[in-house]
C-alpha cells in the first residue's frame, strides 16, 4: 500500500489568493487538511486503522478551550479520531505524569497533545517529559527537537512546519536566502531557525538582547518574528521586496495585530501573512499532518523522507519501511 501526501495541491490553492501579496493561510491550511483527509481515509481503508488524538487540558482557561476547539474541529474535518481529557486546575505533577503515562502506553492512542499554558503549580518541562516521543505530535519533546537538530526528525513543532509548507505553497525558496528570526521560543523561534539551515538559508536569531533589531531586519530577504510583542517590528525596516511571515497575534484597543505593522510593512514586503490568517491556521493543520505520521509510524508506515520545498525533485510518499 502507498500513500501519498499531494503537495501540489497546496500549490494550486495558493494560485487562488487574489491578493498576490498576501500569504493566506486559510487557503492552503484548507487543502492540507483535504490531503490529511484523504490519507486518513486512505489508511482506513486498507488497515481499518484510525488515528486517535488525545487533547489534555488542565484547567479551563478560556483562549486554550478555544484552541482546542479548534483542534477538535479540525479531527472531525479529516476523519481523525479525538478525546478531550480536561483535568482541574488543582491537578498535581504526579496525576498529569500518571494520565501522561497511560496515554503513552495505551496502543490505541497515536498522539497526544498537552495544552499550554499549564497552571504554575505545574512544569510543563518535565510534563512534556512523559509523553512518548513518537506520540509527541506538537513536537517539543527533548527528543523530537534533538531529532530535528539532526535533520531526521518525524515530528517537528508544528507552527515552525507550518511557516515552511507556505513557502512551498507559495514557491519561496529559501536556499541561499538571509533569514531573519526574531523571537527566539522552543515553540517557533528556535526550532524555526534549525529549519531554515535545514534548507539552505542563512540565518540570524534575534531577541530582546539584540543591539540594533531594526539593522537585523533590514537585511532580511525572508522575517519570521514570534515575539508577542504587537507591532514590534516597523513597516519603514523592511526591505523591500522581502517575504513576512508573521506569527505573534495580540489584541490592542479592541482589534487584533501582529508582531509586524502590517499596513506599513505591506506596501515594502514582497509578500505577507495577515494577522490573523495567516501562520495561525497552519498551525492547526500541520497538527492533523503530524498526528497522520504518527499514526504511520506506529504501524511501520513511514513518510518519504524530504524537505518540503518550492520545487520539490520528489514526491512526498507514504510506503513501508
Amino acid at each position: 500500500m502507498t500513500l501519498q501526501l499531494d503537495y501540489h495541491a497546496l500549490r494550486e490553492a495558493a494560485r487562488t489568493v487574489e491578493d498576490p501579496k498576501i500569504l493566506d493561510g486559510r487557503v492552503i491550511s484548507a487543502a492540507l487538511r483535504e490531503q490529511v483527509r484523504l490519507g486518513v481515509e486512505t489508511l482506513k481503508d486498507h488497515t481499518a486503522i484510525v488515528p486517535k488524538l488525545v487533547v489534555v487540558m488542565v484547567g479551563e482557561d478560556p483562549a486554550s478551550q478555544v484552541y482546542v476547539r479548534h483542534k477538535i474541529r479540525g479531527c472531525e474535518v479529516t476523519g481523525i479520531t479525538s478525546e478531550r481529557r480536561i483535568l482541574p486546575v488543582s491537578t498535581s505533577q504526579d496525576v498529569l505524569h500518571a494520565v501522561l503515562s497511560e496515554l503513552s502506553a495505551d496502543p490505541t492512542v497515536h498522539g497526544i497533545l498537552l495544552q499550554l499554558p499549564l497552571p504554575p503549580n505545574l512544569d510543563e518541562n518535565r510534563a512534556l517529559e512523559w509523553i512518548h516521543p513518537d506520540k509527541d505530535v506538537d513536537g517539543f519533546h527533548s527528543a523530537n527537537l534533538g531529532r530535528l537538530m539532526s535533520w531526521a526528525g518525524e515530528l517537528e513543532p508544528c507552527t515552525p512546519r507550518g511557516v515552511l509548507t507556505m513557502m512551498a505553497a507559495y514557491g519561496i525558496d529559501p536556499l541561499g536566502s538571509k533569514t531573519v528570526v526574531v523571537g527566539r521560543s522552543v515553540v517557533v523561534g528556535r526550532p524555526m531557525a534549525h529549519m531554515m539551515i535545514r534548507a539552505g538559508a542563512t540565518v540570524t536569531v534575534c531577541h530582546r538582547h539584540t543591539r540594533d533589531l531594526a539593522e537585523e531586519v533590514r537585511r532580511a530577504d525572508i522575517l519570521v518574528v514570534a515575539t508577542g510583542v504587537p507591532e514590534l517590528i516597523k513597516g519603514d525596516w523592511i526591505k523591500p521586496g522581502a517575504q513576512i511571515f508573521d506569527v505573534g497575534i495580540s489584541r490592542v484597543d479592541g482589534r487584533l495585530v501582529g508582531d509586524v505593522e502590517f499596513k506599513e510593512a505591506y506596501e515594502r514586503a514582497g509578500r505577507i501573512t495577515p494577522v490573523p490568517g495567516g501562520v495561525g491556521p497552519m498551525t492547526v493543520a500541520t497538527l492533523l499532518e503530524n498526528t497522520l505520521r504518527a499514526t504511520l509510524s506506529a504501524n511501520n508506515l513511514k513518510l518519504a523522507h524530504g524537505e518540503i520545498g518550492p520545487t520539490p525533485q520528489k514526491e512526498l510518499v507514504w510506503h513501508k519501511r
